[in-house]
């Protein structure tokens, strides 16, 4: 894949990204309910991260989305702490170092928004992502942190920044 670039979203990415996140979880079989994919503003994701201390990002190749992540405060949770959340991407992109350069352009957000750690949740069969979070600093927790309402996701992890 070729001339993909990484953004910040756009009102008119809402649809895609919602569309992408919702094709991800179809094609990986991760449960539906507890999960991200339950989130009341999946189908607003600009409007989500229109916010203080909050981006979400789109990988975009031929005026596609291809895949996002974004940074946000973690949910009741210690406002030095943010969350890396809904991080996907559409299988033409796996394996060619975009969740890296994806990666890094969030922790470096959150960096910049003052945030002392960074936490996730994602799902135990999910090993390339896992993978690219030991890599990038995480290491693993015997607990979740703050309410996300994501207790589907029973993988936690945290990063120094």
């Amino acid at each position: 894949m070729e001339n993909w670039i990484i953004r910040r979203i756009k009102k008119e990415d809402n649809q895609a990204v919602a569309q992408l996140i919702r094709s991800v979880f179809d094609e990986m079989e991760i449960p539906k309910v507890g999960t991200a994919y339950a989130d009341p503003y999946l189908d607003l994701m600009f409007e989500e991260y229109n916010k203080p201390n909050s981006v979400y990002f789109v990988v975009e190749s031929d005026s596609r989305v291809l895949g996002s992540a974004g940074i946000a405060p973690l949910e009741n949770g210690d406002p030095a702490i943010c969350e890396l959340q809904k991080m996907y991407f559409l299988p033409e992109t796996r394996g060619l170092g975009i969740g890296t350069e994806m990666m890094e352009k969030c922790l470096n957000e959150a960096r910049d928004f003052g945030f002392k750690k960074c936490y996730i949740e994602t799902m135990p069969f999910m090993h390339a992502a896992q993978k690219l979070y030991v890599k990038s600093g995480f290491e693993y927790l015997d607990a979740p942190m703050g309410g996300t309402g994501h207790d589907s996701c029973p993988v936690w992890m945290l990063k120094d920044l």
